[in-house]
C-alpha cells in the first residue's frame, strides 16, 4: 500500500472511472500499477488511487487529489504518467470513461454519512 495523507490541503479533486474490456483488465492493471508509486512522490499530489469496483471487476475508479494547479501540471508532464497513458491507450480497450473535476472550497475531517464512526 502506498502511504497517503488526505489531511493535507487539497484544492482540486478528480473522480474518474474506466470500464475496460474483460480481456484487457490485466493489461490495464499492469499499465497503471507502476505509475502509482511515482505519482505518490510528486510534490503536491495528495492522493492518487485506483480501486477496482466491487460490483464489476472490469471497472476501475481513480481518485486524485492535488494541492494546486502546479501539482496537476507536474503530474501531467511526468514521464510515468506519459508511459502509463501510452500503454493504456495502445493496448487497452476502454469501453466507458467518465471524469469530473472538483474545486475544493473547504476541507475537514469527517465520518461517513449516517454517523457511523470508523475505527482509527
Amino acid at each position: 500500500m502506498i502511504e497517503q495523507d488526505k489531511n493535507q490541503p487539497t484544492e482540486v479533486v478528480f473522480s474518474t472511472y474506466y470500464r475496460v474490456h474483460p480481456e484487457d483488465r490485466q493489461k490495464f492493471i499492469d499499465a497503471v500499477t507502476p505509475h502509482l508509486a511515482v505519482e505518490a512522490r510528486i510534490p503536491g499530489v495528495i492522493y492518487y488511487v485506483f480501486a477496482q469496483d466491487i460490483t464489476d471487476p472490469n471497472t476501475f475508479h481513480l481518485s486524485e487529489g492535488f494541492r494546486d494547479q502546479a501539482a496537476i501540471d507536474e503530474h501531467n508532464q511526468s514521464s510515468a504518467f506519459a508511459d502509463a497513458l501510452r500503454e493504456v491507450m495502445g493496448s487497452v480497450r476502454i469501453l466507458e470513461h467518465q471524469a469530473q473535476r472538483y474545486e475544493v472550497s473547504s476541507q475537514g475531517a469527517g465520518d461517513p454519512p449516517g454517523g457511523v464512526r470508523m475505527a482509527r
